[in-house]
């Protein structure tokens, strides 16, 4: 609490600083005045005035000595009136109570960015002015370390830095008085994360936060040239996983493991970006494949990175030879759960009028597409006729 009276004490104070300061020019001035006056022996009148001079001496420090006062009163410039009865030096025990009893600001929510201790990691244990107490120890199987001074194990798996520090101090309470603990996990090697299939750097990836799909995915360097629509992702239930349960208490999830599927487009453009658990496993699908056989001008293995029909398969295949059988172009398609196929035949005149509709190749189709033999002829005939006798033994049939 601010003192009412100290803008009373601050105006007076500066009153009679400017006031003395004056008076004491002018008493300057005077005593220099007076001794010229005594040492030329003129001007008698100002002789005469030397009583006034000390009337005016007096006077200055009769202010002087108030302005001293107003100091001495104002001593206290700026303290708080001490309230009655108060001890101005209480024990050290009421401070200690005083300082325990302030409300202070606590984490109401735990972060689940918080890095959490897993199998397989290297974690490093401080004890304060007791080297001998604690070291570097590899998270066991079961989940647990071993410290020197400690008969128990101590389960680790799950718990923070943090947590895993205040309870090896609680723990050493009873050998050491008010231990302070420091855990650290060096190599963190439990949350690893896996991208295989057609990517441009596969492998396993070891991180300690959490991590979208698109993020881990560009950290594989991203789809390859011959990835196709869809990616896997395999949860495998790792023991390395760790949830929050309702009292925010972390647990091994142990559950069964589950397959997501996503498509690659949707991913690459945010439009689906899952969070990734320790333990995922990424497999990008490579394209499924189809093939365009027969009469064309390029036989080739198209991927069905998109779907596609049958006639944009043969525009790949850079179109259709002449002497092409267009009314029965076949597709040879596997049966399901076996390795058989079926044939289906399609009419690519009827296509073209859309009077049928173009059909959507499936992977591992082969597109088969003959040759018309009685066109075959007539253009051979033709050509003998068109070309002269140079060509009579096509007629024959040979090459």
């Amino acid at each position: 609490m601010t003192n009412d009276k100290e803008p009373a004490y601050l105006l007076n104070y500066i009153f009679l600083s400017y006031f003395v300061t004056n008076v004491c020019r002018k008493i300057g001035e005077t005593f220099r005045y007076e001794r010229e006056s005594n040492d030329l022996n003129f001007l008698p009148e100002v002789n005469n005035g030397v009583k006034t001079m000390r009337a005016v001496r007096l006077f200055a420090v009769f202010c002087l000595t108030i302005l001293i006062g107003a100091a001495a009163s104002a001593g206290a410039f700026g303290q708080e009136p001490k309230t009655a009865g108060e001890n101005p030096n209480p024990p050290k025990e009421a401070v200690r109570e005083r300082l325990t009893n302030t409300s202070v600001p606590t984490e109401t929510k735990r972060s689940d960015d918080r890095y959490r201790i897993g199998f397989q990691d290297t974690i490093e244990v401080t004890v304060y002015k007791h080297g001998d107490f604690g070291g570097t120890f590899n998270v066991s199987s079961d989940g647990t370390i071993r410290l020197p001074r400690l008969d128990e194990p101590i389960y680790v798996v799950c718990k923070t830095e943090r947590e895993l520090a205040e309870e090896i101090a609680q723990k050493h309470k009873t050998i050491l008085k008010n231990p302070f603990v420091n855990v650290r996990a060096v190599e963190q090697r439990s949350q690893s994360f896996a991208v295989i299939g057609a990517v441009e750097k596969p492998g396993s990836f070891y991180l300690n936060r959490r991590i979208r799909l698109l993020e881990l995915l560009s950290f594989a360097g991203g789809p390859s040239d011959k990835a196709g629509r869809k990616m896997i992702v395999a949860r495998t239930g790792s023991s390395s996983v760790c949830r929050q349960e309702n009292n925010n208490v972390a647990v091994n999830d142990d559950s069964d493991v589950t397959l997501s599927e996503f498509v690659i487009d949707d991913v690459l453009k945010g439009k689906t970006n899952a969070w990734m658990q320790p333990g995922d496993i990424v497999s990008v699908m490579e394209a499924d494949v189809a093939y365009v056989v027969g009469n064309v001008n390029k036989p080739k293995t198209i991927q069905l990175k998109d779907p596609i029909t049958l006639t944009q398969a043969i525009a790949a295949a850079e179109g259709l030879k002449p002497s092409t059988k267009k009314d029965k172009v076949r597709i040879l398609r596997q049966k399901p759960d076996s390795i058989e196929r079926e044939e289906m035949f399609f009419d690519l005149v009827a296509i073209d009028k859309r009077q049928i509709q173009d059909p959507l190749l499936l992977p591992n189709d082969i597109v088969d597409v003959s040759e018309d033999s009685k066109k075959a002829a007539i253009k051979k005939v033709i050509n003998i006729f068109t070309g002269g006798l140079g060509n009579v033994p096509y007629l024959l049939g040979r090459p």
